[in-house]
């Protein structure tokens, strides 16, 4: 309500000024019908001002803004990976049945294309009963969280990720992960139901996980390509991958 006053303020002063230009130039020159011209003349260039402007301008500095933002959040994304979700896959990866089978369809590579990336962001699932746990690998993921909380509660609270919800949603299904392994003092008195329980939150957390990876890859492929020679050397899923370019 009080920006909308001062827009109106604002409005009617500037009307005011105009009008009394108008008043002392018809005074001065005492020439009506040229002043009533200009005027209408500048009216009828308004419309295409305001394409100029508001069209065609403004959506391309919004357009940049909004690749600078994504650059941004980008560079968060890169470095919850280096920090929280490559280590994540990794220990996930072992505590899931056959994993070789999900290795087989992960092994990016130089030859991938934007499709290749796309259909693991779209359409990768695990079925929540593949994965093993118990109290030694449930421990391990609760030690793990537990180190890397504070990190996990940074990115939660930084504002640029807000733009961008696939990467925040997945960062609530991890926290939450987190979250219940932190409540459970004890995995080794846990019931089957319980077990089953984590194993749906291990798995909705490790998909989005995965997936939020791909489409980052596909960044770096696109935008950095030193960059994701390293990732490509580095990937989680492949056991055989090695840092040394040989």
């Amino acid at each position: 309500m009080k920006y909308s006053t001062w827009y109106l303020i604002i409005a009617a002063v500037l009307l005011a000024l105009s009008i009394t230009f108008y008043t002392i130039q018809i005074s001065i020159f005492h020439n009506e019908h040229d002043t009533f011209f200009l005027m209408f003349q500048d009216l009828a260039f308004v419309p295409i001002n305001v394409l100029l402007v508001t069209l065609i301008i403004d959506r391309l500095l919004k357009r940049r803004e909004k690749q600078n933002l994504l650059n941004k959040m980008n560079m968060v994304i890169g470095v919850f990976f280096n920090d929280i979700g490559m280590e994540m896959i990794k220990i996930c990866n072992g505590f899931i049945e056959n994993i070789h089978e999900i290795n087989s369809g992960l092994q990016i590579s130089q030859r991938w294309n934007n499709g290749d990336f796309n259909e693991i962001t779209k359409n990768f699932r695990i079925d929540p009963t593949r994965f093993i746990l118990n109290m030694e690998s449930l421990t391990i993921l609760k030690d793990f969280f537990e180190e890397k909380k504070a990190g996990l509660l940074g990115m939660l609270a930084n504002p640029n990720l807000l733009e961008h919800d696939t990467f925040t949603n997945m960062l609530w299904a991890v926290f939450h992960l987190a979250d219940e392994l932190s409540h459970r003092p004890d995995f080794a008195v846990l019931p089957k139901s319980d077990l089953d329980h984590l194993k749906v939150d291990m798995s909705r957390a490790y998909i989005l996980v995965v997936s939020e990876w791909a489409s980052y890859m596909k960044h770096l492929k696109n935008d950095y390509p030193y960059l994701f020679s390293i990732a490509v050397r580095t990937n989680p899923f492949n056991p055989k991958a090695e840092i040394v370019i040989s």
